[in-house]
């Protein structure tokens, strides 16, 4: 049997058969339900984060009703690894993942995931479309690489861009459409899109189960490439409005080999500027499209009088390159754009507006199981952030630690850990503990991180590393990891 789904049965056994290991709740109807939707492969392009191109009205309501974190950032800037986080609460080198492959039962059998926690409160526990991870897009339609004891309920839409991939156009043959920059303004409506269709099944859930607390996980695939929406979406950002990122001739000369991801170590992947604007387009038609479907969430939870007793949770899985540093695209980089990544929270009663306070994805789990008043496990790695949902200007002093793992190939002779800490004014980040470079960047002075601080440093700089480092480690080992990992996968 697989490790991780034996893993899953024993997890079964133990918690049907002997017990749960968190103390069960009577349900009560004031308790709050938890819509949490996730966003695959979302940067920061969304007007409440200041974006100037996204038109993403309904993503904006919400964080105008809520708490809109400006800085919050992912432990891993993967989608399996990330996701896996999250969903214990952990950080990678406690759950030994950090490549596509591993299932995080692997390491810690017993877990009790998020959404566990909540059905062991009473709740009713469900996920539509991904919310652990999916080999997107082909098991759209499956339950991919999920965790079954989280939920009391899986739904698995799969819609006509599953069907229209042969239209799909793809600017990078040699990549599968999952992984190269590849798009297509569809024909059809929002709903028979895979994204239309969750959203239509979690609606239903909302309608089936709005007299009893649930914890509905609704998990959108789009923007992931390949970037498919219906082309009213692409009319929105005419390709003659769209420009490619600024970055100084020199940018790269002062970053370290490993800090460019290794699925795209040319720049813009060698692709010509019309076809990049096109992807660019292609992005944002994507943004918008999923933009749509959450507005029909948040109307639903309106029109079945459930808005004043629901906790929103609003996330993406990481951030996003869209050419930056003179052309890097997706995902895997420990730069603000790669570690940085949307996360809006809104509480009935609660609304602190936007929050510039640095926060991290392991910080979510405790905060839902505080904001619902129902146990969580000892040795959560984050903390709840309901002060900043109360107060955004809260005293916080947080400070944020995201790592990724890259392969030996052409470029490195061998595996090598990249560990970044971000504060409020720095970001400092090692290569192979150091041996394969490091990174300083001050936000103050240098918000695009253009100037690399750590290449002879002068005195400042150096006792900026010397106090940044032991927080660093504090989080984050940076060594090669000794458990399995596939380097074909990371």
């Amino acid at each position: 049997m697989i490790p991780h789904l034996r893993s899953a049965l024993l997890t079964l056994i133990i918690v049907f058969a002997v017990g749960p290991c968190l103390r069960a709740q009577e349900t009560d109807s004031d308790q709050p339900n938890v819509l949490f939707i996730a966003v695959d492969d979302l940067a920061c392009t969304l007007g409440c984060y200041g974006d100037l191109v996204a038109k993403t009205p309904h993503i904006d309501r919400l964080a105008a009703a809520g708490t809109c974190f400006r800085r919050a950032y992912n432990q891993l800037p993967l989608c399996n690894p990330t996701r896996a986080s999250i969903m214990t609460g952990l950080r990678p080198d406690t759950i030994k993942v950090y490549d596509l492959d591993r299932h995080f039962r692997d390491e810690v059998p017993d877990v009790v995931t998020l959404p566990q926690a909540f059905q062991q409160a009473g709740y009713f526990a469900a996920r539509v479309g991904k919310i652990y991870h999916y080999n997107v897009p082909a098991s759209i339609g499956t339950d991919g690489f999920d965790d079954p004891p989280s939920w009391n309920r899986t739904v698995n839409p799969k819609g006509r861009d599953k069907t229209d991939e042969p239209l799909i156009f793809n600017a990078e043959p040699h990549r599968k459409i999952s992984a190269a920059l590849s798009w297509l303004a569809a024909d059809g409506a929002d709903k028979e899109q895979t994204d239309g269709m969750i959203a239509t099944e979690a609606i239903n859930i909302m309608r089936e189960k709005k007299d009893e607390p649930f914890f509905l996980g609704v998990g959108f695939f789009r923007p992931h490439t390949p970037y498919v929406a219906p082309k009213k979406y692409f009319d929105l950002y005419p390709l003659e409005s769209l420009r490619l990122p600024y970055a100084p001739s020199d940018d790269r000369e002062d970053i370290p080999t490993a800090a460019f991801a290794h699925n795209c170590p040319v720049p813009n992947y060698g692709l010509d500027e019309p076809t990049l604007l096109k992807a660019t387009q292609a992005y944002y038609a994507c943004v918008s499209f999923v933009d749509a479907q959450v507005g029909r969430l948040l109307d639903a939870l309106e029109e079945l009088e459930l808005a004043d007793n629901t906790i929103v949770v609003f996330w993406s899985d990481h951030g996003y390159h869209l050419g930056e540093h003179d052309g890097i695209w997706q995902k895997r980089t420990l730069f603000e754009q790669g570690a940085r990544a949307p996360l809006i929270v809104r509480m009935p009663g609660m609304s602190s507006g936007p929050c510039e306070r640095i926060v991290e994805f392991v910080d979510i789990y405790p905060t839902l199981t505080e904001l619902a008043e129902i146990p969580s496990p000892d040795g959560l790695a984050g903390r709840s952030l309901r002060p900043l949902l109360q107060d955004a200007h809260a005293q916080w002093n947080g400070l944020a630690v995201t790592q990724v793992l890259r392969p030996a190939d052409d470029r490195l002779s061998e595996p090598v850990m990249g560990c970044s800490i971000r504060t409020h004014r720095y970001r400092y980040t090692e290569w192979g503990d150091g041996k394969h470079g490091v990174e300083l960047y001050d936000h103050q002075t240098d918000p695009n991180e253009f100037h690399n601080l750590a290449i002879d440093p002068d005195e400042r700089a150096q006792k900026v590393i010397e106090r940044l480092r032991p927080m660093l480690r504090a989080r984050a080992s940076g060594q090669t990891p000794t458990t399995p990992f596939n380097p074909a996968r990371l």
